[in-house]
Protein backbone atom coordinates (compact mmCIF):
# COMPACT_ATOMS: atom_id res chain seq x y z
CA UNK A 1 0.00 0.00 0.00
CA UNK A 2 1.74 3.49 -1.01
CA UNK A 3 1.56 5.95 1.61
CA UNK A 4 -1.64 8.61 1.42
CA UNK A 5 0.74 11.26 2.10
CA UNK A 6 4.43 12.23 2.42
CA UNK A 7 4.64 12.30 6.31
CA UNK A 8 2.94 8.78 6.27
CA UNK A 9 6.48 7.53 3.93
CA UNK A 10 8.99 8.98 6.53
CA UNK A 11 10.86 6.94 8.85
CA UNK A 12 9.55 7.78 12.50
CA UNK A 13 11.37 4.99 14.11
CA UNK A 14 14.82 3.18 14.35
CA UNK A 15 17.77 4.44 12.26
CA UNK A 16 16.62 8.03 10.70
CA UNK A 17 20.07 8.55 9.11
CA UNK A 18 20.05 7.80 5.57
CA UNK A 19 23.68 6.77 4.91
CA UNK A 20 23.79 4.28 8.30
CA UNK A 21 20.44 3.15 6.52
CA UNK A 22 22.11 2.41 3.69
CA UNK A 23 25.24 0.84 4.97
CA UNK A 24 22.74 -1.50 7.16
CA UNK A 25 21.00 -2.25 3.74
CA UNK A 26 24.26 -3.67 2.01
CA UNK A 27 25.41 -5.92 4.89
CA UNK A 28 24.98 -8.91 4.19
CA UNK A 29 26.20 -12.83 6.33
CA UNK A 30 29.52 -12.09 7.77
CA UNK A 31 30.02 -8.36 6.05
CA UNK A 32 31.63 -6.53 8.95
CA UNK A 33 30.61 -2.54 10.11
CA UNK A 34 33.41 -0.39 11.82
CA UNK A 35 31.70 1.84 14.94
CA UNK A 36 34.51 4.48 15.59
CA UNK A 37 35.41 6.77 18.14
CA UNK A 38 36.39 10.79 16.82
CA UNK A 39 40.19 10.09 16.74
CA UNK A 40 40.23 6.48 14.81
CA UNK A 41 42.34 6.52 11.46
CA UNK A 42 40.51 7.61 8.14
CA UNK A 43 40.69 4.83 5.36
CA UNK A 44 39.35 6.52 2.03
CA UNK A 45 38.64 2.92 0.56
CA UNK A 46 35.89 2.43 3.16
CA UNK A 47 32.68 4.17 2.83
CA UNK A 48 32.60 6.60 5.65
CA UNK A 49 29.50 8.06 7.57
CA UNK A 50 30.66 10.93 9.81
CA UNK A 51 28.23 11.48 12.74
CA UNK A 52 30.23 13.31 15.57
CA UNK A 53 29.19 16.68 16.52
CA UNK A 54 31.18 17.05 19.58
CA UNK A 55 33.41 15.64 21.94
CA UNK A 56 31.18 12.37 23.12
CA UNK A 57 28.06 13.01 20.97
CA UNK A 58 27.30 10.61 19.92
CA UNK A 59 29.29 8.00 21.76
CA UNK A 60 29.79 4.46 19.96
CA UNK A 61 28.04 3.11 22.96
CA UNK A 62 25.01 5.04 22.18
CA UNK A 63 25.46 4.13 18.08
CA UNK A 64 26.04 0.43 19.24
CA UNK A 65 22.70 0.36 20.71
CA UNK A 66 21.00 1.89 18.41
CA UNK A 67 22.65 -0.56 15.92
CA UNK A 68 21.27 -3.65 18.36
CA UNK A 69 18.02 -3.15 16.80
CA UNK A 70 18.38 -3.13 13.21
CA UNK A 71 21.81 -5.29 12.99
CA UNK A 72 22.06 -8.88 14.02
CA UNK A 73 26.19 -9.25 15.10
CA UNK A 74 27.33 -12.65 15.91
CA UNK A 75 30.47 -11.85 16.51
CA UNK A 76 32.74 -8.36 17.14
CA UNK A 77 35.89 -7.11 17.47
CA UNK A 78 37.72 -4.80 19.85
CA UNK A 79 40.83 -3.62 20.81
CA UNK A 80 42.72 -5.25 23.54
CA UNK A 81 43.87 -1.62 24.75
CA UNK A 82 40.18 -0.70 25.38
CA UNK A 83 40.04 -3.03 28.92
CA UNK A 84 43.79 -1.77 29.72
CA UNK A 85 42.96 1.91 29.43
CA UNK A 86 39.01 2.04 30.73
CA UNK A 87 37.41 1.65 33.90
CA UNK A 88 35.37 -0.99 35.05
CA UNK A 89 32.15 0.75 34.99
CA UNK A 90 33.00 1.76 31.03
CA UNK A 91 33.89 -2.16 30.49
CA UNK A 92 30.66 -3.37 32.09
CA UNK A 93 28.57 -0.60 29.65
CA UNK A 94 30.17 -2.21 26.58
CA UNK A 95 29.87 -5.78 28.04
CA UNK A 96 25.67 -4.90 28.14
CA UNK A 97 25.95 -3.54 24.78
CA UNK A 98 27.43 -6.44 23.27
CA UNK A 99 25.60 -9.66 25.35
CA UNK A 100 25.21 -12.04 23.47
CA UNK A 101 27.53 -11.49 21.01
CA UNK A 102 31.10 -12.87 20.54
CA UNK A 103 33.91 -10.57 21.38
CA UNK A 104 37.37 -11.05 20.46
CA UNK A 105 39.85 -8.72 21.68
CA UNK A 106 43.02 -8.18 19.77
CA UNK A 107 45.80 -5.92 20.00
CA UNK A 108 44.79 -2.47 18.24
CA UNK A 109 47.53 -2.81 15.18
CA UNK A 110 45.90 -5.98 14.64
CA UNK A 111 42.34 -4.87 15.08
CA UNK A 112 42.67 -2.21 12.65
CA UNK A 113 44.06 -4.32 9.85
CA UNK A 114 40.37 -5.66 9.95
CA UNK A 115 38.57 -2.29 8.48
CA UNK A 116 39.35 -2.35 4.73
CA UNK A 117 36.97 -4.83 4.43
CA UNK A 118 34.34 -3.62 6.05
CA UNK A 119 31.47 -2.53 4.37
CA UNK A 120 31.45 0.81 6.26
CA UNK A 121 32.54 2.94 9.15
CA UNK A 122 30.51 5.17 11.62
CA UNK A 123 32.78 7.77 13.06
CA UNK A 124 31.32 9.31 16.63
CA UNK A 125 32.72 12.07 18.43
CA UNK A 126 33.32 9.47 21.61
CA UNK A 127 36.43 10.22 23.64
CA UNK A 128 36.65 7.17 24.82
CA UNK A 129 39.97 5.24 24.75
CA UNK A 130 40.28 2.26 22.32
CA UNK A 131 36.35 2.44 22.24
CA UNK A 132 36.11 1.06 18.28
CA UNK A 133 34.21 -1.95 17.70
CA UNK A 134 33.99 -4.15 14.21
CA UNK A 135 30.63 -5.91 14.21
CA UNK A 136 30.92 -9.20 11.96
CA UNK A 137 26.59 -9.62 11.25
CA UNK A 138 25.36 -13.35 11.74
Amino acid sequence: MLPTTLFDAMLKTGILNPQINSLLSRVRHTNTLVVSDRGFPFWPMVETVDISLVDDLPTVLQVLRALRTNFVAGKAWMAREFAENNSARTRSQFNQALAGITVVQEPHVEFKLRVPRAIGLIRTGDTTQYANIILESA
